[in-house]
């Protein structure tokens, strides 16, 4: 993330650097032949040792040259993808809304505080109930812990889908999409950036 001044209106917006492609199509699922409509694109190019003879097989097959590490498709009707071009950031344009799903940073076991934000015990008069989740069921009845109950556990490290997120700029040459806020997933975290529908 970074922050961009506008001279003009003095104004700071914080915004997140993606680079984005330029991704190759792979395949081009049709109704007629698949029984959906998607298109699938491959991203970061990779040594071909790092590959499966079967995945290398897959991306020559389909007219793609080189090694791609992942492939990701993107369900809905596209008219313009082409098998074998390259998807480039040219498709999206500053203001276009759009819907970015990456993993989340992984925070590992967390309490119920941090991971639930349930609020704290007492501190003073020898309280030993300070982060402590309390009570989490009935005795007798009915004498189980019920399921879904929040609990400590592992926290963060799943699929998180941010929408309604506005592009700020498009940098064509060095392939960068500036996207006002903040998008789920660490640093050099895979993204997949799709148009609000």
């Amino acid at each position: 993330m970074t922050s961009i001044f506008d001279e003009e209106s003095g104004s700071v917006t914080p915004v997140t650097v993606i680079e984005a492609g330029p991704c190759p199509v792979v395949a081009v699922r049709t109704p007629a032949v698949d029984g959906y409509e998607a298109v699938q694109l491959a991203w970061e190019p990779v040594a071909d040792r790092k590959l499966s003879k079967p995945e290398r097989g897959h991306l020559a097959k389909n007219g793609v040259s080189g090694a791609y590490r992942h492939l990701v498709e993107f369900r809905g009707h596209f008219a313009e993808a082409v098998q074998g071009e390259s998807v480039t950031v040219e498709i999206f344009n500053a203001g276009d809304k759009v819907k970015v799903a990456g993993t989340s940073i992984g925070k590992g076991f967390q309490g119920t505080i941090k991971r639930h934000r349930f609020h704290r015990g007492p501190v003073s008069h020898g309280s030993h109930n300070i982060r402590k989740p309390g009570s989490i069921g009935a005795s007798a009845t009915p004498s189980r812990v019920s399921q879904g109950m929040k609990m400590a556990g592992h926290m963060g490290a799943h699929r998180v889908t941010e929408t309604g997120l506005t592009i700020h700029s498009v940098d064509v040459e060095r392939n960068l999409l500036l996207v006002k806020g903040a998008v789920p997933g660490p640093k050099n975290g895979m993204l997949e950036i799709r148009e609000m529908s």
